[in-house]
């Protein structure tokens, strides 16, 4: 299963993972991410914490765990590419909408490359019983 057919089909709880260039470590709750045509991934962020580390190092963990019994999901380490702010396609890839007094102001749309996918538990883990 590619990656657009499973964040289409698969329901769970993300957790984006970035370090600023002093390694200092901020995981924050992500919704699914968007799939590109050209394959990177997307994030739309508002100007907080996680969007500050970005500027100073590009690289990301994206875990995602499904909503079914057990550890299903995935571990995906990103690399920043490139992102937008307030653009026509991150207003259209929005999920959500909120009133304009409840806007949080500035929002990015980020883009990652994919450098790497594992399963949420892979090889040499070990899922508790």
């Amino acid at each position: 299963m590619n990656l657009q057919e499973y964040f289409e089909n698969k329901k769970g709880l993300g957790v984006l993972s970035t370090a600023d260039g002093e390694g200092r470590v901020n995981s924050a709750i992500y919704a699914r991410p968007h799939v590109m045509d050209d394959g990177t991934l997307a994030f739309i962020m508002p100007d907080r914490l996680t969007h500050h580390n970005l500027q100073s190092n590009p690289h990301a963990a994206y875990l995602f765990r499904e909503n079914e019994p057990g550890y299903k999901g995935k571990r995906i380490h990103l690399t920043k590419v490139r992102e937008e702010t307030n653009t026509e396609l991150l207003h259209s890839l929005r999920r959500k909408f909120y009133p304009p007094e409840v806007e949080e102001g500035l929002r990015s749309i980020v883009f990652f490359e994919v450098d790497k996918v594992m399963p949420l538990i892979g090889p040499g883990e070990s899922e508790p019983k």
